[in-house]
């Protein structure tokens, strides 16, 4: 009996090509809020005008990131794009109802801090990357 050898097709390689993509365009996005958060503070000691390309730059890689990934789902299979809808409304859903209840935990005294929305994306991030995994795992 023949084995048969598996090997990436050039499907999965446009996949991954395209994936690579959009993480760059991710990382650029994500260095350039860096950039706006700390730039400001560290670099050019809050000078408007900096601030102002800076945050103007972020806004345009933001948008660029989001045609990639729109880009991205759209060139996803059928499976792969139902797993990648199905966390992103987890996700969202996630989003919406933890983040409202935790800006709320101050208004009402159950916590004395402010609320930081860094915390609320990183409870995003996992979120999606669990919700990817458990689809993946569940269409194997």
């Amino acid at each position: 009996m023949s084995t048969v050898k598996h090997s990436d097709t050039t499907c999965t390689q446009h996949n991954k090509s395209k994936t690579l993509h959009l993480g760059l365009w991710t990382l650029a996005w994500v260095a350039s809020t860096a950039l706006l958060r700390f730039g400001a503070e560290y670099i050019w000691d809050y000078q408007p005008a900096y601030s102002i390309t800076a945050l103007i730059t972020h806004l345009a890689l933001g948008v660029a990131m989001i045609m990639v990934n729109v880009k991205h789902l759209a060139n996803l299979d059928e499976l792969q794009r139902k797993i990648t809808m199905d966390a992103m409304g987890i996700t969202l859903g996630v989003g919406l109802i933890a983040g409202i209840a935790y800006e709320q935990l101050e208004d009402i005294k159950l916590i004395t801090f402010e609320p930081e929305i860094n915390h609320l994306i990183i409870l995003m991030a996992i979120t999606y990357i669990i919700s990817i995994l458990i689809g993946n795992r569940k269409y194997q």
